[in-house]
């Protein structure tokens, strides 16, 4: 089992892409950035899903994360083992209390264009961030304040003041996922948060060619000459992450069998998301490494606005029901890449790993299901399911999913459907009968499931706008009050009465863990340096005049 810091099994990261040629910014930088014979060098990646926001502070789309990592900077970086080191930030303090922290940026930062980064792009950008996400609304709810000071240093400085104790102040400003805090010039930050911004001008390691993207077919970058990185050595987001390649191609190939095929020829260097069929064949192949990924969990949302599933008895006669291993495994994915069964609502062999209030649920039991349905006063209402139709594996624990309703008496209609078709649909509150939902089947990787701050799933504040609309003012009091803990201890302390409230109220059905896994040609280098549940592009490197 992996130690408590590294989630089940986390190894996952991806992409690649590079081909040597003169850089271009929003202007032109000297093609002599590179020596005029130094061969053309390309490291191609299909990734998961198409680019179609730019904005990493707008969406949880998993695209636009890897996206903002490449293109974008942040002031923390996490490292392998989950702690937040300072990334842009050279210095920072903290006061006795809490409540006041000091920051200066590292010198010689600048944006894409040439601008340099400064203390008001930071305070600017921050806020925005927080006006959308979950760390953010609950700093904002602490009384957060940020403002720039004095223009010491060059403007390098910036406060945060709060007015009750927050203790997830670094871990807020190093999140890994969802929406990632990074740093935009002011006068993109200070657009509207309700609409995502669609200009890029980021600090990061590689720079976004937008004359040369294709939507829906590839997506391309070129390293930045200019990135100031750190002098520590990278370790996951963290540390000096200057690019090793100097052009960087996402090829967007939705057809599993034509992605394999171009691994395995050569013509791509690697693939972000292994459908779980073609894990075996890619295993096989002597020119590819095949790398267990980060942990994912796969759920079960429920909509608790009509019936059924506004009563919890029901919720939980479903999670009796349950066979997790049943469910991983017609996923397609292999026994070493799956647990059998996993008791948390968290990632289990992460840091939050808890089996507090499982018990009752740690072997399917269908008869016990059978009858709480009848305690709870089930009369046939109809279970509309909104099944996938082309995102293989969903579709499997889907169909999972409706045998296991059907086999505790409920009744089933199946509604099918496009993934894109789908996510829209489910935003919709109708009842299941006037063109709504009842249930649906989706999953959420690591670092979206890994606390009740990140597990955006289990925030049931009331009046919520998350698909499913979880209600549950207890369960939301624990949380908060797990997010004011003011030390790691203190928040393990809370950690067992938020999830035992959690296996009361069910506010969706986790179906199981499952580790993901992403495929590399031999030839790339640095590899084995990935990990966790974002695509490092950065760490790798290819001979010169590799295909």
């Amino acid at each position: 089992m992996p130690t408590a810091h590294r989630p089940f099994p986390l190894k996952r990261a991806i992409l690649g892409a590079c081909a040597a040629l003169p850089l271009l910014t929003a202007g032109t930088f000297a093609a002599a950035a590179f020596a005029a014979d130094a061969p053309p060098v390309t490291l191609r990646m299909v990734p998961q899903a198409d680019l179609k926001i730019l904005d990493p502070m707008f969406t949880t789309n998993y695209v636009t994360r890897n996206f903002g990592y490449l293109v974008y900077d942040t002031l923390f970086g996490q490292d392998s083992h989950g702690v937040a080191k300072p990334q842009m930030v050279e210095r920072y303090s903290r006061s006795e209390d809490g409540l006041t922290w000091h920051f200066t940026l590292r010198p010689g930062l600048a944006f894409h264009d040439g601008s340099p980064v400064r203390a008001a792009d930071c305070v600017a950008s921050l806020r925005r961030w927080a006006a959308r996400d979950n760390y953010g609304r609950a700093m904002t709810a602490a009384g957060a304040e940020w403002r720039v000071d004095d223009a010491e240093d060059g403007g390098r400085n910036f406060t945060l003041t709060l007015k009750k104790p927050f203790g997830l102040v670094l871990e807020a400003l190093s999140k890994v996922s969802g929406m990632i805090p990074v740093i935009m010039p002011e006068k993109l930050a200070e657009q509207s948060p309700s609409q995502p911004v669609t200009e890029v001008d980021g600090s990061g390691p590689y720079m976004f060619k937008r004359d040369e993207w294709v939507p829906g077919s590839k997506v391309v970058f070129v390293r930045n000459p200019h990135y100031a990185g750190r002098t520590d050595d990278p370790d996951f987001l963290s540390g000096n992450r200057t690019g090793r390649i100097d052009r960087i191609e996402w090829i967007y190939l939705p057809d599993a069998n034509s992605a394999t095929a171009a691994l395995t020829t050569g013509e791509v260097d690697m693939l972000e998301l292994v459908p779980p069929d073609y894990i075996g064949p890619l295993r096989a192949d002597g020119d590819v490494r095949v790398v267990e990924g980060g942990a994912y969990q796969a759920n079960l949302i429920v909509n608790q606005l009509h019936p059924p599933f506004d009563n919890p008895k029901i919720r939980q006669a479903v999670l009796h029901a349950v066979n997790q291993e049943a469910v991983v495994a017609a996923m397609g994915y292999p026994p070493d890449l799956r647990l059998a069964h996993c008791a948390s609502f968290f990632i289990c062999g992460g840091a939050n790993d808890t089996a507090a209030g499982s018990e009752p649920y740690r072997k399917p039991d269908p008869a016990l299901a059978k009858r709480l349905l009848d305690e709870a006063g089930y009369k046939g209402e109809p279970v509309v399911v909104l099944l996938p139709t082309d995102y293989a594996s969903l579709n499997a624990a889907a169909l999972v999913a409706i045998q296991t309703l059907k086999s505790i008496g409920m009744t089933v209609t199946v509604q099918s459907m496009d993934w894109a078709t789908l996510v829209a649909r489910r935003a919709k509150k109708d009842p299941p009968a006037s063109g709504g939902w009842s249930v649906y089947v989706t999953q959420a990787a690591t670092f979206d499931a890994n606390s009740p701050i990140n597990n955006f799933m289990l925030g049931a504040a009331c009046g919520n706008g998350m698909p499913g609309w979880p209600c549950d003012e207890a369960l939301d009091g624990l949380r908060a009050d797990w997010i004011r803990a003011g030390t790691p201890e203190e928040r393990r302390a809370r950690l067992d009465g938020f999830q035992e409230r959690a296996y009361q109220v069910v506010p969706y059905v986790p179906l199981g863990q499952f580790s993901a896994a992403f495929a590399i040609r031999k030839d790339v280098k640095h590899a084995d340096r990935l990990w966790g549940d974002v695509p490092q592009l950065w760490m790798l490197d290819k001979a010169a005049g590799a295909p």
